[in-house]
């Protein structure tokens, strides 16, 4: 099989490569968006929570990176605990899934 025949056979059913990178370039740019919004407001909110929400917004940008490389490798859609295909509305609501629900509630 073909790189491209994996890629098409991995990715959500009715998202092309072009709109998954879409959905995942619009998710980095409202994170980046959100990080200078918390840069812009240090000295009004608490340390403590402006620390913990630019770490959160850290791991999403890493997820987001992450889900670029899979898309790349042709394994993005595809659950990183079973190897089924993670469904297309979870992809659609999370485009930086790793792990179909059932998946991702063993690991937590």
């Amino acid at each position: 099989m073909s790189p491209d025949a994996i890629r098409s056979a991995s990715r959500p059913r009715g998202a092309t490569e072009q709109e998954v990178r879409q959905r995942l370039d619009h998710e980095r740019a409202s994170r980046l968006t959100q990080l200078e919004a918390i840069t812009e407001e240090r000295n009004e909110a608490p340390r403590e929570l402006m620390l913990s929400q630019r770490a959160a917004i850290h791991r999403v940008l890493t997820e987001i990176e992450a889900a670029f490389a899979r898309l790349e490798r042709g394994t993005y859609g595809r659950c990183e605990g079973c190897a089924g295909p993670v469904p297309e509305e979870r992809l659609e609501i999370l485009p930086y899934a790793r792990c179909c629900v059932a998946c991702q509630r063993r690991a937590v």
